[in-house]
């Protein structure tokens, strides 16, 4: 390859004229890629620039641009999440909305500018990509040619090599596991057989579907289990009422309630308690992809009525209340949810999980759930600067 000679400039985005290079800058590195699916335009505008993103509008950020001449060629928004560093008492910022054309120089002075600017908010650590807009975390280090599921990355096979040099180092990767009931799968017997078993020896515990007509406290409930359930787990931020209320507004029009299954225990003196939950949902990438990021004016139309023809779908999260743990809970609601949705002859792909969260792993083994792709987050630890202006290493 040619090294290129054209200068290298880095802009923080400030104007409208900015904003709409930044965000149709990714148009140019997938314009032939197949398996990409482009963001809907006009709810990345509102996001970006009317500051609907509940995780931006409380964090300190900077979207950058980096260009070659007068060409942009790679992006990144740099933030620090508030919640993230009460929580987790750790001087932690994130980058995403990473895209970038192959120039391993342009994209080390684009993370370098960012660093003066993470280092202005006393941060001691970069890691990313997490995109606190498209919700996507990690880079695709195996598994490039499988479309993305809905919130999840799709990236050139390069971006890892690109980071690396830039001086990042792995955090943590996160595997997606996949079942496809029209290519014969069946859920193993023994979970049938051990469902049952716990249903029998545990009676207090009932399982049922979301209550579409209830969204709004069912995302409250849902919000509790997560956080208390998940708590330990790497990378875990608490999830704000409204930032809940933000995705389930989001989801409501696509949710599917045979996907979402809560668990109750009915023995509390105050009535039933939720106490466990698994969430899915329709892939709407699957119709996204046809419409190129062109949502309106008859967009919307496609995306409402293809739903209920998807057979793809995503498993997004499961979690049990720690008290509640080790009683075979989880089994009840993946029981529940091949029942439910085995009418619909689906393939379920369930991501992100955590390569240490040897629990989960093991169960969705068990289930017959193959690994399909590898997703990668990264780190870097910002070093001081002396009086020279110099990175002290």
């Amino acid at each position: 390859m040619e090294k290129e000679t054209r200068p290298i400039r880095i802009e923080p985005v400030h104007t409208r004229r900015q904003l709409r290079a930044f965000l149709r800058m990714p148009n140019a590195i997938y314009r032939d890629d197949d398996v990409w699916v482009a963001p809907i335009a006009v709810l990345d505008w509102i996001e970006y620039r009317r500051g609907t993103n509940m995780v931006l509008a409380r964090s300190p950020h900077r979207l950058f641009l980096g260009l070659r001449g007068t060409e942009v060629r790679a992006r990144l928004i740099a933030y620090v999440d508030p919640r993230f560093v009460e929580f987790q008492k750790s001087r932690i910022g994130f980058f995403g909305a990473f895209e970038a054309a192959n120039d391993p120089e342009l994209v080390q002075q684009l993370f370098a500018e960012a660093a003066i600017w993470f280092r202005e908010q006393d941060v001691h650590t970069i890691q990313g990509p997490i995109d606190p807009v498209a919700e996507c975390w990690g880079f695709v280090i195996e598994g490039h040619r499988r479309p993305p599921v809905f919130m999840s990355p799709h990236n050139p096979v390069y971006y890892p090599g690109l980071v690396e040099a830039a001086g990042f180092r792995k955090a943590k990767d996160l595997i997606a596991y996949e079942i496809d009931m029209e290519r014969g799968y069946e859920i193993p017997a023994r979970f049938g057989a051990f469902s049952g078993t716990v249903a029998e020896r545990r009676p207090q515990y009932s399982v049922r579907s979301l209550r579409p007509r209830e969204i709004e406290s069912e995302a409250a409930i849902i919000l509790d289990i997560l956080n208390r359930g998940v708590a330990e787990n790497w990378g875990f931020v608490p999830v704000g009422e409204d930032e809940m209320q933000a995705i389930a507004g989001r989801l409501k029009y696509i949710i599917d309630p045979d996907a979402v299954v809560i668990v109750e225990d009915n023995t509390l003196p105050e009535g039933a308690r939720a106490v466990g939950c698994a969430i899915g949902f329709p892939d709407i990438n699957v119709i996204l992809k046809k419409l190129n990021g062109h949502i309106l004016p008859f967009g919307i139309f496609r995306l409402l009525f293809g739903i209920r023809h998807i057979r793809d779908y995503r498993l997004w999260g499961l979690a049990v209340l720690p008290a509640y743990q080790g009683l075979g809970l989880d089994v009840l609601m993946y029981t529940r949810l091949n029942e439910a949705l085995r009418p619909k002859n689906i393939r379920m792909e369930a991501n992100y999980v955590l390569e240490d969260n040897f629990k989960i792993i093991n169960a969705l083994q068990k289930l017959g759930m193959e690994p399909i792709k590898r997703y990668r987050v990264y780190k870097k630890t910002l070093h001081p600067i002396d009086t020279t202006g110099e990175s002290v290493v």
